[in-house]
C-alpha cells in the first residue's frame, strides 16, 4: 500500500462508517455486477483515480466482463460491444462526473430515463457519488492499494 497517511489510523470510526456505507448502498443497489463496475471504472478514468481503476477493473473481470469491454471503456460512444442501457449509465456517469465543466446533461437524463426506472435512477446517481468519494480520498491522499488487499479489508468491514 502506498498513501500519504494511513487512514483508517488517522480517523477509524469515521472512515470504517464510510466503507461499510459505500458497501451497504451497493448491495442495496442491485444492478448487475457488469455495470455496476463499468460505471465505477468510468468514472474513476474520468477522475484519474488509478487505485479504483484497478480495483474495479479486477472486480468486473472476475464477474465475467472481458478484457475487450473493459479497454474500450474510454471510447464507449464509438465501440460497439455496449447495450443502450450501458450507454445510458456511462453517458450519465460522465455528466455527473464533469459536472464542474459546465456540460448539458439533459440529452445524458433523456437517455437514462429511457433505459432506467425511476428507482435506478436514484441507485445509480448515489453509485456514482460513492464511487466519486473514493476517487477523491484516494487521489488526494495518494492511495494505492493491491486489489486483494482492498477486497479483504471489505470483507473484514462487513
Amino acid at each position: 500500500m502506498t498513501t500519504k497517511i494511513d487512514l483508517f489510523a488517522a480517523a477509524p470510526s469515521l472512515m470504517k462508517s464510510w466503507q461499510r456505507t459505500s458497501i451497504e448502498l451497493d448491495v442495496a443497489a442491485n444492478f448487475d455486477p457488469i455495470l455496476s463496475e463499468l460505471v465505477k471504472i468510468r468514472a474513476s478514468q474520468i477522475n484519474g483515480c488509478a487505485n479504483c481503476i484497478n480495483l474495479h477493473a479486477s472486480e468486473a473481470r472476475e464477474n465475467g466482463e472481458s478484457e475487450q469491454r473493459i479497454y474500450l471503456l474510454q471510447a464507449w460512444r464509438e465501440a460497439p460491444c455496449y447495450t443502450d442501457r450501458e450507454r445510458a449509465a456511462l453517458g450519465w456517469t460522465e455528466a455527473l462526473t464533469r459536472l464542474s465543466e459546465g456540460r448539458e446533461h439533459a440529452s445524458a437524463y433523456e437517455a437514462l430515463k429511457a433505459e432506467f426506472t425511476e428507482e435506478e435512477q436514484v441507485k445509480l446517481i448515489v453509485m456514482i457519488n460513492i464511487i466519486s468519494g473514493w476517487n477523491r480520498i484516494a487521489v488526494g491522499f495518494g492511495l494505492y492499494v493491491d486489489a486483494a488487499a482492498i477486497k479483504a479489508t471489505r470483507a473484514s468491514a462487513a
